[in-house]
């Protein structure tokens, strides 16, 4: 999920200028003249549309895929009301706690939290930090293990992805000439970064966090990491912290975040590039062409969107320094400098919850690109572990990842050393969703299409190289262009994956590149008048691989629900059939309860903010194919196009209903459950962030979760039933 604090800003922007063709090619290969987009076409499709006429093309079969219709369980609450309130709105019957917020102490020495900006800055190497975002509940046994149906205590590990500065320091940021002038408000930022790791006990219905617990733990941008995979160790690797290449300094940007199956977290770097300082006029003249490439694709320039490189004068360790990118030392290599610290970031990050002392290690072999997640796909004794990620920027890719060892469920309790087996050795592959309702997983690997040295403008060398520049090397695939590509989930059902694409404007994906599976351009009426053009409201695809298998190198698609207005126009925006019962914008977090099969659904939005908070919905799918082909005519007032797409079965009120409305300028994210589907922890991320606060008359955009004139912090919540009972159903 992006920052919306720096909306709009160039986390959001699209770095990809490659000529993958988001299907056009594809269209024309596979479409009979008859079915080819054009006025014509566009006229008529409209006419079936409105007619309820089925289309002229066929969906395809889908090998493995479970009955159509057939669904997980009943819903069982009454819909919310959507809610421009400063509260959390959730259906009778059901009540929430708060029980971690920004700048809680997770120690006995550390006292409480001021929330006026004034708090110690050393102190929050032990304090919740800013902006909640994904997490998941591990199962505490009395052994101190992993114990995977323990619902009563466990471990919560959460990222915290960014920070608000208006909130978190006295008055924001003390800046002066472009460079920052207060060294502790920079330290406080470095610690508001990262994960922690917090015990969690329910006792009599209610859920608290031990304070004092030997699993508490915070990881941030100052924790030592070790580097593991094929690019450890390698030329890309070295800088003056760790000259050999086998290690690097910290994480950030943490957004959402995965599990393994030996009970070990996977936390997820986002949008890192924007951190580091690399000031193009000065250094480009020092780079050659290939690394140009590679900044360039990765977006990394300017001062730091914390700019935190400015700091002078710098620490004998480096501390600010190191997130200054440029070319500054004389060595060959970068030993002397921190011109490749960006290549030791936008990886995903394994962390042992249940070992403290241990070093986090981050898996280079899953590719380097703006981690949103890691998810888990189906585990079976003897087949390959799956992991699917998303790069959430617009036109950027879908990546799974496939072990080459078979899984061994003697690996369960394996922590990091498991991680080595699995997280070290394996394929990595970017998909490409095609026309006809199929797709292909097109392996990342040296030498295999054009994924060579050969290649232009990025020349490969090596697999380091490969999965160092993994968006690169997508490029050379061939991979599908997506509406920012965001959270998946997978349903433990039937194995099939959903994948929130959350929004596209009209500049990243203009009308001319529209395709099958981002089929919509069109006019979002807000009621204030800013009307937002494109696909601004988004939506979700999902994908069943081949024969169940989640190691297949094939799949088949549709579009499980579009993103829209219950107003808007039923043949070209609201799709899905959306009432305002269940109308939603931007879906972001995705996540399906194991115990009950709910899928819960969480906005991160800017879209549809005039009339609603961002919320929270659930969700009982069906099944890839369940609806049908659909022929969608898109206008952007100059002109129309016509695209042909798969479209699942509309799920009505029943199996799709709003749960939760959060409070002001809010985003929801961070799902997790208690194994026994009893508790549901939520994220409430940046609460009154889009206001520019008032710091006289302590007027905020919120004032949520404290009420009063407090300052919003970013908290969890945990949600439970008055009757006890599962959540959702």
């Amino acid at each position: 999920m992006t920052d919306s604090r720096l909306s709009p800003s160039r986390d959001d922007e699209s770095t990809n200028t490659s000529g993958n063709t988001s299907f056009d090619a594809v269209l024309h290969a596979r479409l009979s003249r008859r079915q080819l987009l054009g006025s014509a076409l566009g006229a008529a499709a409209l006419t079936l549309a409105g007619a309820g006429l089925p289309n002229a093309f066929a969906a395809p079969a889908v090998p493995g895929a479970a009955a159509p219709g057939r669904r997980a369980a009943r819903l069982g609450f009454a819909p919310v009301a959507k809610s421009l309130e400063d509260a959390v709105v959730l259906p009778d019957g059901y009540r929430y706690s708060v029980l971690f917020r920004l700048g809680d102490p997770l120690a006995a020495s550390i006292g409480e939290y001021l929330n006026n900006g004034e708090d110690d800055p050393a102190s929050f190497a032990l304090r919740a930090g800013d902006h909640h975002d994904g997490m998941h509940y591990f199962g505490l046994g009395a052994n101190g293990r992993h114990h995977r149906d323990e619902s009563r205590r466990g471990l919560l590990c959460m990222n915290h992805e960014a920070i608000t500065p208006e909130y978190l320091h006295a008055r924001g940021q003390t800046v002066a000439d472009g460079v920052r002038t207060d060294a502790g408000e920079v330290l406080r930022e470095f610690y508001a970064h990262g994960v922690a790791i917090v015990e969690t006990i329910e006792a009599g219905g209610k859920w608290r966090y031990e304070r004092d617990s030997r699993f508490n733990r915070r990881i941030h941008t100052l924790t030592d990491m070790a580097l593991a995979g094929p690019a450890t160790k390698t030329r890309y690797m070295v800088t003056k912290y760790a000259p050999d290449g086998s290690r690097t300094r910290g994480t950030v940007n943490n957004c959402a975040s995965g599990h393994t199956p030996w009970g070990t977290y996977l936390t997820c770097e986002e949008n890192w590039a924007s951190y580091f300082r690399r000031i193009a006029a000065v250094d480009d003249p020092r780079r050659s062409a290939k690394e140009l490439a590679a900044f360039a694709r990765y977006g990394v320039r300017g001062n730091g969107r914390e700019r935190w490189a400015t700091v002078t004068p710098d620490t004998p360790d480096d501390l600010y320094g190191r997130w200054n990118a440029m070319k500054l030392g004389a060595s060959d290599d970068g030993n002397d400098d921190y011109r490749n610290a960006t290549n030791t970031y936008g990886w995903v990050v394994e962390i042992d919850p249940f070992a403290p002392a241990s070093t986090p290690k981050k898996r280079t072999a899953l590719g380097r690109f703006a981690h949103e997640g890691a998810w888990l796909g189906p585990v079976q004794s003897g087949a390959p572990l799956v992991w699917y990620m998303g790069c959430d920027s617009r036109d950027e890719y879908l990546y799974k990842y496939v072990s080459n060892l078979p899984w061994n469920p003697v690996d369960a309790d394996g922590g990091l050393a498991a991680g080595d087996k699995y997280l070290d050795d394996g394929r990595l592959y970017v998909a490409r969703f095609d026309a006809d309702g199929s797709g292909k997983w097109i392996e990342l690997r040296f030498g295999v299409g054009n994924v060579t040295r050969a290649n232009a403008p990025y020349p490969f060398a090596d697999q380091a190289d490969v999965v160092v520049h993994a968006q690169l090397a997508a490029d050379a695939a061939g991979a599908t262009k997506m509406d920012r590509p965001e959270w998946a989930a997978v349903n433990p059902k039937n194995g099939e994956v959903y994948v929130s694409l959350t929004k596209a404007n009209a500049s990243s994906r203009p009308l001319a590149e529209l395709d099958a599976a981002n089929p919509r351009f069109y006019n979002d009426r807000k009621t204030t008048g800013q009307d937002r053009q494109g696909n601004p409201n988004g939506h979700v695809v999902r994908f069943a691989e081949a024969g169940g298998d989640a190691g297949a190198t094939s799949f088949t698609w549709d579009v499980f629900l579009f993103g829209a207005r219950a107003s808007a126009d039923a043949r070209a925006v609201n799709i899905s059939g959306l009432t305002d019962a269940n109308d939603f914008s931007s879906p972001d977090g995705l996540w399906f309860s194991p115990a009950t099969g709910v899928l819960w659904i969480g906005t991160d939005d800017r879209a549809y903010t005039d009339v609603t908070n961002c919320m929270l919905l659930a969700a009982v799918p069906g099944s890839v194919g369940d609806g049908g082909p659909r022929t969608i005519v898109s206008s952007d007032g100059v002109s129309s196009r016509a695209v042909n797409t798969y479209v699942g079965a509309q799920l009505g009120e029943e199996n799709l209903r709003r749960f939760l409305v959060g409070p002001k300028e809010c985003e929801i994210t961070g799902l997790a459950e208690t194994p026994d589907g009893r508790a549901l922890f939520i994220n409430i991320q940046h609460p009154g962030e889009a206001t520019r606060p008032a710091y006289a008359t302590a007027r905020f955009g919120s004032h949520w979760p404290d009420g009063g004139r407090a300052r919003p912090r970013s908290a969890t919540i945990v949600i439970t039933r008055e009757d006890g009972g599962e959540i959702g159903i």
